[in-house]
C-alpha cells in the first residue's frame, strides 16, 4: 500500500481542506550496475579533484556555479538555506482557469490529494464545485524544500482531485528555436486528403483503457535478464528499417485503410447523439 508523502491542506478562499499526499506513479525502470568487464566486479566511484587527482572526502565539497571557464562562484550551505522558501503546510490556490487552456507540456508530475480525517465534506465540496466548472486550480505549495507550481484538477473518475506539479514557463522550450519546423504554406493539405486521413482516424476509434499498452522494451529486456541468468545464447535481432517520407500520399492513405478495414480491435461505440440521427427502420 502506498505511504503519503506529505500532509496539509488546499487553501481555499477562507476554506481549509486538509489533504494528505499520494504519489501517483510508480516508475518500473529496470537498473543496472556498472561491472568490471574482466574481473565481474561492481565498480566503485569516488569523487576526485580535476587537477591533483586526489580523492575528496564528502564534507570538503562545496557548490560551485561556473562563470566562465574554471571560474566559479562558490555558494555556501547556509547562504541557500537562507533563499529556502518558507516552510508551509498549505496548498495555496492563486487562480482558477479552464483546463482546455494548459498545454499538457506544462505537466511535470501527478500526484494524488485524499481527504485527511473529518474533511471528506470539505473536500467534496472543492470536487464537485470544480467538476461542475470545468476548471483548474493554479496554486504553489513548497514541496521537499522548493516551492512548486501546481494544478488541481478533478480526476478522470471525478472521485478524487489530482495535483501535477507544474513546468515554469520559461522553462519550455519555445517552438521558434525548433529547426526544420515548416511554414504554414508547405502544411497545406487538399480537403480530400483530410477527409482521408480523418477516415483512417474514425476507424481506429477505440475506448482508452490504459492496461492495454505495455512497456514492451523493458518486458524484453527482463526476459533477456532471465534467460541470460539461464545460460541462454542471445541472438542479435536485426536493425528496424529507417522511416522514408511518403512519396504518394493518397497512396498511403487507401493502403492504411484497407489494412486496417479488416482490424477486429473493438471500436468505440457511437454515441447516443449519432444513433439519434440514424433513420429510423420501418
Amino acid at each position: 500500500m502506498p505511504r503519503s508523502m506529505w500532509s496539509g491542506a488546499i487553501s481555499f478562499g477562507l476554506v481549509n481542506v486538509p489533504i494528505k499526499l499520494y504519489s501517483a506513479v510508480s516508475k518500473k525502470t529496470v537498473r543496472f550496475h556498472q561491472i568490471n568487464g574482466e574481473t565481474g566486479n561492481r565498480i566503485s566511484q569516488k569523487r576526485t579533484d580535476s587537477v591533483t587527482g586526489e580523492e575528496v572526502a564528502y564534507e570538503n565539497l562545496v557548490k560551485g556555479y561556473e562563470l566562465t571557464r574554471d571560474q566559479y562562484v562558490i555558494i555556501e550551505p547556509d547562504e541557500l538555506d537562507a533563499l529556502d522558501p518558507e516552510k508551509s503546510r498549505t496548498i495555496d490556490i492563486e487562480d482558477f482557469v479552464d483546463l482546455a487552456e494548459i498545454d499538457p507540456v506544462y505537466y511535470d508530475h501527478p500526484y494524488y490529494l485524499v481527504p485527511d480525517k473529518g474533511a471528506a465534506k470539505a473536500y467534496g465540496l472543492l470536487l464537485n464545485a470544480m467538476q461542475e466548472s470545468g476548471r483548474v486550480a493554479i496554486a504553489r505549495v513548497v514541496l521537499r524544500s522548493k516551492e512548486q507550481l501546481v494544478a488541481i484538477r478533478p480526476g478522470q473518475d471525478g472521485t478524487v482531485l489530482m495535483m501535477e506539479t507544474m513546468i515554469f514557463a520559461d522553462e519550455v522550450v519555445p517552438k521558434d528555436a525548433l529547426d526544420g519546423l515548416p511554414e504554414a504554406e508547405e502544411l497545406q493539405v487538399s480537403d480530400r486528403e483530410i477527409a482521408m486521413a480523418q477516415q483512417l482516424i474514425e476507424s481506429l476509434v477505440t475506448e482508452f483503457e490504459p492496461s492495454r499498452y505495455k512497456d514492451e522494451y523493458r518486458e524484453k529486456v527482463l526476459n533477456l535478464i532471465e534467460a541470460k541468468a539461464e545460460g541462454a545464447e542471445i541472438i542479435s535481432q536485426p536493425e528496424a528499417p529507417t522511416p522514408t517520407a511518403v512519396p504518394d500520399l493518397m497512396a498511403a492513405l487507401e493502403a492504411s485503410l484497407a489494412a486496417v478495414g479488416g482490424d477486429d480491435k473493438p471500436k468505440k461505440k457511437a454515441s447516443a447523439k449519432a444513433s439519434e440521427k440514424e433513420p429510423a427502420k420501418s
